[in-house]
């Protein structure tokens, strides 16, 4: 009786395993094509960083079509949105995760962008500073 429900749970386990498995490799494809994509559209632009914020993507002021295509659930999360003067225009554009730390306000940068995603960071007037973590409560506490 307990070795008949043991054998049950453990093929079930291993289907879920394979279905992960095969979903995931699915993911890591899409993703690589995506990426590759996101690469051959690539270009260096100028620009001045106005100001970067993490907002929703309703509240980010990017434009109807682009709100659309994002999944609905990562429509309530916070998005990496960074509000520079390119040329004449002022845009609303996303940043990647890893670069959106470093991206100095109020800067001119030079940045690797791919339609309104910026994917890198060239250089800027300056130089970059890399942001110092933030201690915690204790840390800053006794380290006085």
């Amino acid at each position: 009786m307990v070795w008949t429900i043991l054998i049950i749970i453990l093929a079930i386990l291993l289907a879920a395993l394979i279905a992960l498995i095969y979903f995931g490799n699915k993911m890591q494809k899409k993703q690589a094509e995506n990426q590759a994509q996101m690469e051959a559209m690539a270009q260096t632009v100028s620009m001045l960083i106005i100001d970067k914020k993490r907002l929703k993507v309703k509240d980010s002021g990017l434009p109807a079509m682009v709100i659309d295509q994002v999944p609905k659930y990562l429509r309530r999360s916070k998005m990496p949105i960074v509000k520079a003067k390119v040329g004449p225009k002022v845009m609303n554009l996303m940043a990647d995760e890893k670069i959106f730390d470093l991206l100095p306000v109020k800067k001119e940068v030079k940045v690797v962008v791919s339609g309104i995603y910026i994917t890198g960071i060239k250089g800027a007037r300056g130089g970059i500073e890399k942001p110092q973590p933030k201690k915690g409560f204790f840390k800053r506490l006794f380290h006085k």
